[in-house]
């Protein structure tokens, strides 16, 4: 008859089958309260924890990205008020380039003009002496050919008379 419970369902069985799956399902709940919930409990904090940090990490690169756009607009703008002062700087130093050369003109040209006046005034000075050599010349010359005849005072009449005929203009020419 053993041949017959194994294949047979007797009440025996049937209730040691049912008290199993009875403490299985209570086993079951009993673990599943203990173990799966907060298991399940912990892996949903987990879960919620790496959506925060996700959403976090995109809030960091949206302002990363904004501070970036800013920096750049900012390196633009100084790159922009850079090349202004070195265009301001490259116009007043051509400014003060033309100040500089202007100033050597004009020292130039009263450098110029002074010496005009110095080679006019020794140029007077020269017809000068050169009147007065002639003068005394003429004196010398005179003196001998008219030394008996006339005196001093005639002599000296005859050379300003003789000076004044000839003029200014032949002794500057």
């Amino acid at each position: 008859m053993e041949l017959n419970r194994l294949i047979g369902f007797d009440p025996q069985l049937l209730s040691e089958v049912f008290f199993t799956a009875i403490n299985i399902f209570i086993l079951f709940f009993g673990l599943s309260y203990l173990l799966f919930n907060p298991v399940r409990d912990l892996l949903e904090k987990r879960k919620q924890k790496i959506a925060g940090e996700l959403a976090d990490a995109a809030e960091s690169k949206k302002s990363a990205e904004a501070m970036k756009e800013e920096y750049e607009s900012k390196l633009k703008e100084v790159s922009k008020e850079a090349d202004a002062i070195l265009e301001e700087a490259r116009r007043k130093g051509k400014a003060r380039e033309a100040e500089i050369i202007e100033e050597a003109r004009k020292e130039a040209a009263r450098i110029v003009e002074r010496g005009n006046r110095e080679v006019e005034l020794e140029k007077k000075k020269a017809l000068d002496d050169m009147k007065q050599e002639l003068v005394s010349i003429a004196s010398l010359m005179a003196g001998k050919v008219v030394t008996a005849r006339i005196d001093t005072t005639v002599q000296d009449a005859l050379i300003e008379e003789t000076l004044k005929e000839m003029g200014e203009s032949t002794w500057q020419s």
